[in-house]
């Protein structure tokens, strides 16, 4: 695919609210559209019925940030991980979480070398481009949280050592939410650390037909034979480029309201913190420009709410005893809050 070019900024557009794309800003967000379009495409080759599901894997990846992906098994959760890692002809790396699963065996470790005398590094499954942590809340929460300074920063410590991770890593996390013998519940500044929650379900029928029909298709399997259609280079550079789409400030005001509603609702021990807000910005601009757009619309904002923020929420005793459901609270939100009408203004 054609390469992508970083994006130039100033100071002062920045400070004046214009737009930071410079003229060639068509042109270089066609070119994220275009890539957002191909990765979407390619993993629909695999994971057949889940369009909105795909997107918003392919838009967490655009902006590096991290998915939980929460659902009943079989439906595809790592199906999806792979499909995204062999599309951007990254490195997938699986870890099967489990009870006695040890920091080390995520992370890596220092392993003695008698020739040498000293200890060389050997890297755990976390240095791939595309890290699923299968049923994560089955490990114990001293290896959950192994997995807290890379989902943030980007990087491990080990024995005093900084490892950088690789610029396009992400972690796709699954958990089975109707069963709970032996798991631990994840803590909410894990789940904080998630952008976004996903849920897959189950295919309609037309949709289990059309996958039957593939698997019954001579061949190989369509992931085995999945191709990448873009680089690491594409997708970081695609990265810079969606850090530049313009957010008015009404839009910027409209997502805090958004999110600072969810604090003091009475319905809520906890609501969502400022990470959210951050989320919510970033996956913003990659929806805008996967759509070809170099600015924000409120509707970008509005689709991604109860994503971003469903897990993040905490609900009081009183709510669980009613059935209160975060998607249902975030709808009422979204539909009390204010529509800011000058979302494309400099």
């Amino acid at each position: 695919m054609k390469a992508i070019v970083p994006v130039a900024t100033s100071e002062t557009a920045a400070e004046s609210e214009t737009p930071r794309l410079s003229e060639r800003a068509p042109a270089m967000v066609a070119d994220v559209a275009g890539l957002s379009e191909a990765l979407c495409a390619n993993v629909g080759r695999v994971l057949v019925g889940k369009d909105d599901q795909v997107r918003l894997g392919v838009l967490c990846l655009l902006i590096g940030g991290h998915a939980l992906i929460e659902d009943v098994p079989g439906v595809g959760k790592t199906t999806l991980a792979k499909s995204l890692a062999k599309s951007i002809g990254g490195d997938f790396e699986r870890i099967q979480f489990t009870p006695d699963l040890l920091p080390s065996d995520v992370l890596g470790v220092n392993v003695f070398d008698p020739k040498s005398g000293g200890f060389h590094f050997r890297p755990g499954p976390i240095f791939g481009n595309v890290l699923l942590a299968d049923e994560i809340n089955r490990a114990t929460p001293k290896t959950q949280s192994a997995l807290l300074e890379a989902m943030e920063e980007r990087q491990v410590t080990i024995d005093g050592v900084t490892h950088e991770l690789r610029g396009t890593f992400i972690v796709l996390a699954t958990q089975n939410p109707i069963e709970f013998a032996g798991t631990f519940p994840l803590p909410e500044a894990q789940l904080d650390r998630f952008s976004m929650r996903i849920s897959l379900g189950y295919l309609d029928v037309d949709s289990e037909v059309e996958m039957l029909d593939r698997i019954a298709s001579p061949g190989p399997e369509p992931l085995r034979e999945l191709e990448p259609v873009a680089s690491e280079a594409d997708v970081r550079l695609a990265r810079e480029i969606i850090t530049s789409i313009h957010v008015s400030a009404a839009v910027k005001t409209y997502i805090a309201r958004l999110v600072s509603a969810t604090r003091d609702h009475p319905d809520l021990s906890l609501g969502a913190s400022p990470r959210a807000s951050l989320a919510l910005y970033r996956l913003s601009q990659a929806a805008a420009a996967g759509e070809g757009r170099d600015y924000v619309l409120p509707d970008d904002v509005k689709a991604l709410v109860v994503p971003v923020m469903a897990h993040r929420l905490l609900f009081r005793a009183s709510a669980e005893i009613h059935g209160a459901s975060a998607k249902q609270l975030l709808e009422q939100v979204v539909e009390q809050e204010p529509v800011p009408t000058s979302a494309r203004s400099r």
